[in-house]
């Protein structure tokens, strides 16, 4: 029952006072009269009139229209109207009834119950119908906000004789035993992007998968998540004549979907409101949740039965309607309360890499069950920021991460830490189903890592910090555990030197005994030493270096060498945000770039104190990739903005457009050629003789996937090219010549060794770094693969002199190999200590110095030579151990400092 026509006005002092003041505006512009202020205006006299009235609060365009032709402040004016605005909305939405059903759903998308209020899309219903009817699988997608779910669900759903519709999340396996066995039934898979963004296990992805494919089927996918798709070969096959897309609404359709669920809601849309809704929305990607949102706040703030220009403008518009509810539900929360919103909030959002960052469901029991939680459950709740129910929390729609700017403020500040939470509730999640087993506990770098990043955060649940207790607590017992038998070894040395004394014929059993105990005793404080020293450097770089030396010199073994080794690298902060690329060039400049969009150029011939050149700016997206021509002259670059850019020490030569995002980019040692990888799967090769008028030399077409990785032989003729698509494939001339596959390995970097013949590749899987003989292009053979690092390596390089390759790994290491015969590597070393993935590594041309960058701002430089290093390590030591010190770290041996 619609309700009695009212003005929005309010009882109180505000809006007389805002009328009161557009009067005395009239009286210091010299009291025109109302007639002569129309014609100033463009308004008619009456409308003016009743604007400086006080009875009915003016519209925004009315209200600027009588501030200029009274020759008043507009930016003034109008911040007071939008203040005014807000106040008023904040007291008519309390005084809406709220069992009234509204005709528009907000960020939520429409049900099977909404069907009769889906208005706009008729036509694409009826083709999807038509396609899921003559067809076994349809995926169905479109950008994030353009109503993919709402089409699926009160469009299609309704209209399926049998049907079941899931969402994946973390185990879609799970939903699996819950499908019917007939074929007719229709197995509805909404948000099919959660088996890339919640999903962490491949084989359940792949099982999943392959259940949907054998029946019938319908997927809703969100666009930024086809390539991924593309990844599965199985799913990538099925989806060649499968595609449903969803494209914008035309301006009939959303003339339609703004007015006809108003109508059966016995409501009007007022002409003015309906036409300013239409341009703004005609022609936008993802923006029908804004929409909807700003079509159900300006209803709640309706005039009698009619939504009014004015309600719609005092909500903030299409753009700025749903991060003012979000604010203002923000905005009434307490000190406390805020803090609880923040982490909620960043719990629900999964940080992306290639694709932009996502929503995530949770389960209630990850989160405190206290007061403070439970009142802003409740709130964004009421406001239709979050949905829940029993099992499940979730946002709403991804749109409150794009358009909330304190929201994506929350998720840019500290990413690196928020990957470390969320690894850790996984590990908290891990350890309560295993009943709390001790094995499952954080213990060394990581345990140290969340503890460092757990005292400057506040956002640990009491479940994650009962997991870090744990943790802390059985790491300490275990140390405890070392220093005893360190101190019982070192007791049965007190022991022999006393049967020394009693008898001389057992000296020389003794004094061997004594020194194979010390010896073992030695190992123990060494092995936890190397340990601490590695920790340590991360807040106190001298301490942690001397730790590490004096551990060393308790047992020289390859893991103390190790530890000495990684508290030598010099650590500088290098960008603001992430670095992705590292390179030099012929004379020894360093380049780095990354997500600030940068390139900066490095002095690093004292490597413990680089000194920063210069800046390149250009680029409008993150910097992906860079390569120096051969004579270090041009250095060329790609990015997340789709294109290429050449530059020297001036500044920018030239721009070349690519596809999409270019992630990788590398010159012929000719230097007159460079192939750009897209994230489209085309390979483009370009003609830079003269780089400041580059020209399209060929287009390289094979991989159905994003390429990773290009790179051209020491000599030339033959380019290297990896994809996600799981292979590396061999050009030369322009056309294929082999292809490199093994098991659907993931591809992340390759390098060739400076004589051409063997090619690195940085993977995924078991066996993370690859090697294959190239001697004979077109016929490559596999060489024995890398094993030690535990995760994915993305990236490779060899030393200039080809007997050394660094790889950087995921698993926060780098580790150095002999490759002299690639026939039977032997690794060198493995430098730890990172809190983050390495992002990639270079070597300086006189291969003196190694380089490696992490998805942090930071770089890291070491001398090469790693005896050197150790040798010289003394040299960056700072100030000597002090005995406390040693007392504190080294309580079982003699004050000895290393330096």
């Amino acid at each position: 029952m619609p309700r009695p026509e009212r003005p929005l006005e309010l009882d109180g002092t505000a809006l007389v006072e805002f009328a009161v003041d557009l009067r005395r505006l009239r009286q210091d512009a010299g009291t025109p009269s109302y007639r002569e202020l129309g014609k100033r205006a463009g308004y008619s006299a009456t409308t003016l009139a009743d604007a400086a009235g006080g009875r009915r609060f003016p519209s925004l365009e009315v209200a600027l229209a009588y501030v200029r032709a009274c020759g008043g402040d507009l930016e003034l004016w109008e911040r007071r109207w939008h203040s005014l605005a807000a106040e008023l909305n904040a007291t008519v939405a309390i005084e809406i009834e709220t069992d009234e059903e509204a005709p528009y759903v907000g960020l939520s998308a429409y049900r099977v119950e909404d069907a009769s209020r889906f208005f706009g899309r008729e036509r694409l219903v009826d083709d999807l119908v038509a396609r899921v009817e003559r067809q076994k699988f349809v995926a169905v997608f479109g950008p994030s906000g353009s109503g993919k779910s709402s089409l699926i669900r009160a469009g299609l759903l309704p209209r399926l004789p049998a049907h079941i519709l899931r969402t994946p999340g973390e185990h879609p396996l799970r939903m699996v035993s819950g499908f019917p066995s007939d074929s007719e039934t229709v197995i509805v898979v909404d948000q099919f992007e959660e088996v890339f963004t919640l999903c962490q296990d491949p084989d359940e992805r792949t099982r999943f998968i392959a259940e949907l494919l054998g029946r019938k089927t319908v997927l809703s996918v969100r666009a930024d998540f086809y390539t991924h798709c593309c990844m599965i070969p199985e799913l990538a096959a099925a989806l060649q004549d499968a595609q449903f897309t969803v494209g914008p609404m035309t301006a009939e359709e959303l003339r339609h979907a703004i007015t006809l669920p108003a109508m059966k809601a016995n409501c009007t849309v007022e002409a003015d409101l309906a036409a300013t809704l239409v341009a703004h929305a005609h022609g936008r990607a993802g923006v029908l949740p804004l929409l909807s949102h700003a079509l159900l706040e300006t209803w709640r703030r309706r005039s009698g039965n009619r939504l009014t220009l004015t309600g719609f403008q005092a909500v903030g518009g299409i753009d700025g309607a749903l991060a003012k509810t979000a604010e203002a539900v923000y905005s009434s929360f307490d000190a406390r309360q805020q803090d609880r919103a923040r982490d909620l909030f960043r719990r629900l959002a999964v940080l992306g890499e290639s694709t932009e960052d996502t929503k995530r469901r949770i389960s209630p029991a990850e989160l405190d069950d206290d007061q403070d939680t439970a009142v802003v459950l409740d709130r964004c709740t009421a406001a239709r920021l979050i949905v829940r129910d029993t099992e499940s929390i979730e946002i709403t729609h991804e749109a409150l991460i794009r358009t909330w700017p304190r929201f994506r403020e929350w998720l840019s500040s500290d990413r690196d830490g928020q990957r470390v939470h969320r690894e850790l509730t996984h590990a908290t999640d891990g350890w309560e189903q295993l009943d709390h087993d001790r094995s499952a506990l954080y213990r060394g770098a990581r345990l140290a890592i969340v503890r460092e990043w757990a005292a400057r955060s506040q956002a640990l649940t009491a479940r994650e910090r009962a997991f870090v207790e744990a943790s802390t607590k059985a790491e300490a017992e275990e140390h405890v555990l070392a220093r005893r038998r360190a101190k019982r070894l070192s007791y049965l040395v007190g022991v022999l030197a006393v049967l020394l004394a009693v008898s001389a014929a057992t000296t020389i059993y003794a004094v061997r005994a004594r020194d194979e105990i010390t010896s073992q005793r030695n190992s123990a404080i060494a092995l936890n030493l190397g340990s601490e020293a590695v920790v340590e450097h991360r807040t106190n770089p001298s301490l942690g270096l001397q730790l590490g030396l004096v551990a060393h010199r308790l047992a020289a073994t390859r893991k103390t060498r190790d530890g000495v080794l990684s508290t030598l690298a010099t650590v500088v902060k290098a960008h603001d945000e992430e670095v992705y690329a590292a390179t030099f060039s012929k004379d020894g400049t360093l380049a780095t770039a990354g997500r600030d969009r940068s390139i900066h150029l490095w002095n690093v011939g004292d490597r413990r104190k680089p000194v920063r050149l210069g800046t390149l700016a250009g680029h409008t997206g993150a910097v992906r990739a860079l390569s120096y021509r051969p004579d270090g002259k041009v250095l060329a670059s790609s990015g997340d903005d789709g294109t290429v850019r050449l530059w020297n020490e001036q500044g920018q030569l030239a721009v070349m457009p690519g596809e999409e995002a270019v992630r990788t980019v590398s010159f012929n040692p000719d230097g007159r050629t460079i192939a750009v990888g897209s994230s489209t799967g085309v390979v483009r090769l370009w003609n830079v003789s003269d780089p400041r008028n580059p020209v399209e030399a060929a287009v390289l077409r094979g991989h159905t996937d994003a390429m990773r990785t290009v790179e051209f032989s020491p000599d030339g003729k033959t380019l290297a090219t990896g994809s996600d698509d799981h292979s590396v494939r061999l050009w030369q001339d322009g056309a294929e010549i082999a292809t490199l596959s093994s098991n659907r390995v993931d591809v992340y970097d390759l390098t060739f060794s400076p004589d051409g013949h063997t090619l690195a590749v940085g993977s995924g899987n078991d066996k993370p770094v690859r090697l294959w003989d190239v001697s004979e292009p077109r016929k490559p053979a596999e060489l024995p693969s890398l094993s030690g690092h535990e995760d994915v390596v993305g990236s490779v390089a060899f030393s200039p002199d080809g007997r050394t390759l660094a790889s950087g790994s995921d698993d926060r290491t780098v580790r150095l190999w002999n490759v002299t015969d690639p026939r039977h590597v032997t690794e060198i070393a493995t430098l730890s200590g990172a809190a983050i993935a390495v992002a990639d590594i270079a070597f300086s041309p006189d291969g003196r110095t190694l380089v490696w960058t992490m998805f942090d701002p930071t770089m890291r430089l070491l001398n090469a030579n790693l005896d050197a290093a150790i040798a010289e390590a003394c040299e960056s030591a700072g100030p000597r151990l002090t005995e406390d010190e040693w007392r504190l770290h080294v309580p079982d041996v003699p004050y000895t400092p290393p330096c």
